[in-house]
């Protein structure tokens, strides 16, 4: 019998559908496996069903009865519950205060029964087979065990329906086991989850159905125990997109940067070797790695074993401003909370790297900033009035390309590109891979980090693809194909 059925759901947002029409049916005591890349609009589904966001058009049932006007209340009230993969828990609480947040026990004078809530606390994980202290700090909590308080305040309050938002992503083997164990248990009980993931070992281990959505759109449904992994890949993905014209090859020269085993926050025993001149394309699902890779060598978090070379020197404990005097430059994932200083104009934006470098300096010559600025303005053609207007007046293209320059007038010549196309439109994408292929034949080496296999399909020499933090496979330039790849990060081969 079906719990949930939303049919020829509908959202635009500014004009712009994100949502055409698609339909997603889960059981009682069902795990439904939402799969789609990455903007394939499973999350707005979610928010709708959640109360977050409201729809356009279509219809939601949900255990029997048609749900109009939702909110998150009353998605709550009916037992619906989101756990994030941005866990909703005040560290600075105890775990008990997190599950009665907002619905304290009370007597009639007002005071908390607190007490009654540890109790009710202690016996709800003791049903669940779950070993956390209702009176301990969350913030002391493991990942693991806050994973599982999430799962646990949601079902205090009666949910019959978990959507699981990639659960397992900071969670060990043995924590992702001690997970499942408990939703197949709750799933006995006739409690439903949906699972968000793009792990395909775990979806065809622990789930009974799965959706596919992309670009918006259903394309398919059914028993997981009548596919395999390469069927559900393909429909996630499509057809192999084009990869264009824009790639050529070209001659590198010697080893620039070198790592030896090299193991930090999120990335472990990572081996590789770059040389001058060269694009290396690292991609993997979100946590896999990659990007932690390039802000562990930009010196924003630590390494914590392993050796880098840059240029032959031996580099260890780097920081930022140490990977700056190596001629080392980062483009951040966030451009807007990252790169962009909204109060300051394009030169200074475009100049604050160099400033870094040369703090000993008491003076700033601004007439030779301009003229840098105009230089590289013509070089890398960037679209802009004046050096003198704000840095917000310009489009989202245009904006990289200031922080492009702004590598480049420091002299780095090992350029750190975290998905550089992000929230850029489609021309002033193809702008970015020219540069970026320019940028490599004047012998800088440019490290992309991005989920989007056609830009590697574009610029690339070879392709590095990250699983739970490890390289698990190394592609050629004419091996990158986006099943291919997405078989590799979903760990399906």
């Amino acid at each position: 019998m079906s719990l949930l059925e939303m049919k020829n759901i509908k959202k635009s947002f500014s004009g712009v559908p994100v949502l055409k029409g698609v339909d997603l049916t889960v059981e009682k005591g069902e795990i439904h496996a939402l799969l789609g890349e990455n903007g394939a609009g499973k999350s707005t589904l979610m928010n709708i069903v959640t109360g977050t966001i409201d729809f356009d058009d279509g219809s939601i049932n949900f255990d029997g009865e048609v749900l109009k006007n939702i909110t998150v209340k009353r998605s709550e009230e009916k037992g619906i519950a989101f756990v994030h993969q941005e866990l909703n828990l005040f560290n600075d609480l105890r775990v008990f205060e997190n599950i009665y947040i907002n619905k304290e026990l009370t007597n009639s004078f007002g005071k908390l029964k607190k007490k009654e809530m540890i109790r009710n606390s202690e016996k709800l994980f003791e049903e669940l087979g779950v070993n956390i202290d209702p009176t301990e700090m969350v913030e002391n909590l493991k990942m693991g065990e806050k994973q599982l308080l999430e799962i646990s305040k949601a079902l205090f309050f009666d949910a019959k329906l978990l959507i699981l938002d990639e659960p397992t992503t900071s969670l060990t083997n043995e924590e992702v086991e001690h997970l499942f164990k408990i939703v197949k248990d709750l799933k006995k009980k006739g409690i439903s989850f949906i699972f968000i993931s793009h792990k395909m070992p775990e979806i065809f281990e622990y789930c009974d159905a799965y959706t596919v959505f992309r670009n918006g759109e259903y394309v398919g449904s059914g028993k997981i125990a009548d596919t395999n992994p390469a069927e559900v890949t393909k429909l996630m993905v499509g057809h192999a997109s084009n990869s264009g014209e824009l790639y050529r090859e070209r001659k590198s020269g010697e080893e620039v940067l070198k790592l030896e085993n090299l193991s930090g926050k999120g990335f472990r025993n990572i081996n590789m070797s770059v040389k001058k001149g060269e694009i290396v394309g690292l991609t993997g699902l979100q946590g896999s790695g990659s990007s932690e890779l390039l802000q562990s060598l930009f010196g924003v978090s630590p390494i914590t074993s392993g050796g880098i070379k840059v240029k032959g020197q031996e580099y260890k404990n780097l920081t930022t401003h140490k990977s700056m005097k190596a001629g080392i430059g980062l483009l951040p994932a966030n451009r807007k909370e990252n790169s962009v200083i909204p109060d300051m104009t394009i030169v200074e934006n475009m100049y604050l790297a160099e400033q870094v470098l040369s703090a000993g300096h008491f003076n700033i010559n601004k007439k030779k900033e301009k003229e840098n600025y105009n230089n590289y303005k013509q070089q890398i053609n960037i679209k802009a009035e004046s050096p003198d207007d704000g840095i917000l007046s310009l489009s989202g293209g245009n904006q990289q390309k200031v922080f492009m320059a702004r590598w480049l007038n420091t002299g780095a010549d090992i350029l750190l590109f975290d998905n550089p196309t992000q929230g850029i439109d489609v021309g002033a994408k193809e702008e970015i891979y020219k540069l970026i292929l320019k940028l490599s034949e004047s012998g800088k080496t440019i490290l992309v980090n991005t989920l989007e296999i056609p830009e590697l399909q574009k610029v690339a020499d070879r392709c590095v693809i990250f699983y739970n933090g490890e390289i698990i496979k190394t592609l050629a330039h004419d091996e990158i194909e986006e099943h291919t790849v997405m078989m590799y990060s979903t760990n399906s081969l």
